[in-house]
């Protein structure tokens, strides 16, 4: 959810059991998880060049997406945004229900996704390619359309209808996927390439076309499903993935359950009644069992991210959940927060941290600032250490940006 603030001072800590505030490990969280898209996983990456193998070729391998089905870490990323961005709803949307009604809170919600719409069309490239180039649907605009949809379902559904059309949803999404028939035709790059040089015809809408046969998609083929073949045939401006795109339109419908699942767990946060410690452990305990059972369905409804798979849903949202309570037992519960800062420093700032980097450059972001100074003859000279240093200055230019943002008590949050 976008959240514009400017002001003087920074957000105080909240203490303990003010469920109706603003809890820090949400911050926090959200700081860890932006850390590893603007430089952690830079940073790991050229270490392990440095020295192949090992722990650290184990920790790189999760910082990769798998190329289909399957789950890894750096998968997480993306819907654990989607999560935090319900769980954060629920305190924003309460207050502002409770301070200017029900109209206010709607209006709230459909002008801040439409602003972090926008945004992300202007994160995706915007017009400078032509209007049949513009890549309207992106990692933002999923936020955007997620954060409404769940919003306006949280406002104006009760906690147990809003359960009954999550579950609904799920096994619908999971029924569309499997039983719909698609054309017998193959939407990925290779395949593509492979048929159109064995008939000679070049443009894929006339090759989609004169594939008359039908068949039931496949989520686990890339290219061979209906989620695939509806955004090629009804998805306008620039596919990402050439056929087809990761965040297309059918699949923001399980996105959206996604920041459902963290609406859940706002609400959750705010109950009256147990302790703190214990709402810990009730998250992890949840977490822990979306995770089993995401894996379990994933062996019929395959585990797959560019599909946003029900399974994908569970499995992500499990883990979503585990780090949720991790984080509010260690920095809310018992305080420990030595270590917080510079997350927190980037949580508060992820959208404006997130939005730069790509400014910047989209291949170099903060590094290619870091490089100006430490990059070319300095970092030649440190020889396989010069990818690491150049990595580690990228971070620190990084850190003080939002360092600076947050002293000052500017915040585009997310």
């Amino acid at each position: 959810m976008p959240e514009s603030v400017r002001s003087t001072t920074r957000p105080e800590p909240t203490p303990d059991g003010a469920a109706s505030q603003r809890l820090m490990s949400l911050d926090v969280l959200r700081g860890f998880d932006m850390f590893w898209i603007v430089g952690g996983g830079a940073l790991v990456g050229a270490l392990e060049k440095a020295s192949p193998g090992g722990v650290l070729g184990a920790i790189r391998a999760q910082l990769t997406h798998v190329d289909w089905a399957g789950f890894r870490f750096y998968d997480l990323i993306f819907p654990l945004f989607v999560f935090i961005a319900g769980v954060s709803s629920v305190f924003s949307l309460t207050k502002a229900k409770e301070t200017g009604g029900q109209s206010q809170a709607m209006r709230r919600v459909l002008m801040r996704g439409l602003l972090l719409f926008v945004l992300g069309v202007f994160y995706s490239g915007g017009i400078k390619d032509g209007w049949e180039n513009v890549r309207w649907l992106g990692v933002l605009q999923r936020i955007a359309l997620s954060y409404t949809g769940a919003g306006l379902l949280y406002l104006f559904l009760p906690v147990k209808a809003l359960a009954a059309v999550w579950v609904a949803t799920l096994l619908g999404y999971w029924g569309l996927v499997s039983g719909m028939q698609i054309r017998d035709i193959h939407l990925a790059r290779e395949p593509m390439a492979a048929l159109m040089e064995r008939t000679g015809e070049t443009n894929a809408v006339v090759l989609y076309q004169q594939a008359t046969n039908t068949v039931r998609g496949d989520a686990a083929i890339p290219g061979y499903n209906y989620v695939n073949h509806f955004d090629f045939r009804f998805l306008p401006g620039k596919l990402y993935d050439g056929y087809s795109d990761p965040e297309g339109i059918l699949s923001n419908i399980p996105a959206v359950m996604t920041c459902v699942l963290g609406v859940f767990a706002g609400v959750f946060l705010r109950r009256d009644g147990m302790g703190a410690g214990g709402k810990s452990l009730y998250l992890i305990l949840a977490g822990g069992l979306l995770v089993m059972l995401g894996f379990g369905w994933g062996l019929v409804f395959p585990v797959v991210k560019k599909l946003w798979t029900s399974s994908f849903v569970l499995t992500a949202g499990g883990w979503s959940l585990i780090l949720l309570g991790v984080f509010h037992q260690v920095v809310d519960v018992w305080r420990i927060r030595w270590w917080c800062a510079p997350f927190q420093w980037i949580g508060m700032n992820a959208l404006t941290i997130y939005i730069t980097a790509n400014i910047l450059g989209p291949t170099g972001g903060w590094q290619a600032i870091a490089g100006r100074v430490v990059g070319g003859p300095v970092a030649g000279a440190l020889g396989d250490l010069g990818r690491p240093m150049l990595a580690v200055a990228g971070l620190g230019v990084m850190l003080l940006f939002a360092r600076f943002l947050y002293k000052r008590g500017i915040f585009l949050r997310l």
